[in-house]
């Protein structure tokens, strides 16, 4: 299992759809995930520290489980079966813990207002974990990375292409040149 965090939430130009970006801490590896609307906007509203008038419903379901006594204490991309993805919501109560089923774009939404730890099992970053190319943006194979020339432009084969399934054409699709330079956070277009 290793911590992520989110790297930026995108929209693709081409047909409106967002993908969260999360970043391995430890290394370049990122994970994107596609998510709705109102989620990129919930979770790029709270990194943004932009107010609303009222609350959102992560507002409103992370204010019921400190109500109740509980705590959450992380998320965790835990799974990934026909590209769909999976996670789990950490939340302890009077020193029992538990773990609740989520959406990947709800628990990353309520991890970023409890400030809690992202992680995503190892075997979700084996089939969908990918490395971009610092110049490009594009994404590069795992078999490219061991034996990548500084002269040449790393390629994709197309086995990693269909590794990668549907997230290809999406992420194709994105301008991600400014990824992991540190600029803030784009918000999502209506």
């Amino acid at each position: 299992m290793q911590e992520m965090t989110v790297d930026s939430i995108r929209v693709s130009l081409m047909n409106y759809q967002r993908v969260v970006i999360l970043k391995e801490m430890e290394s370049d590896r990122h994970l994107p995930i596609w998510i709705g609307p109102a989620e990129a906007d919930a979770i790029a509203v709270k990194l943004q520290g932009i107010s609303v008038p009222r609350p959102l419903t992560h507002d409103l379901l992370q204010s019921v489980i400190d109500n109740l006594g509980a705590e959450i204490s992380y998320i965790r991309i835990n799974d990934l079966k026909n590209d769909t993805f999976f996670a789990k919501i950490g939340v302890s109560m009077d020193g029992k813990k538990v773990e609740v089923d989520s959406r990947p774009s709800d628990a990353i939404a309520l991890a970023v207002r409890a400030q809690v730890p992202i992680y995503a099992e190892d075997n979700v970053l084996d089939k969908a974990g990918i490395q971009l190319d610092a110049d490009t943006g594009r994404p590069i194979s795992k078999e490219d990375m061991t034996s990548v020339d500084e002269d040449k432009p790393t390629k994709v084969r197309e086995e990693e292409l269909q590794r990668m399934s549907a997230f290809t054409d999406f992420i194709n699709t994105l301008d991600l040149e400014d990824i992991g330079k540190g600029e803030s956070k784009e918000q999502p277009k209506e």
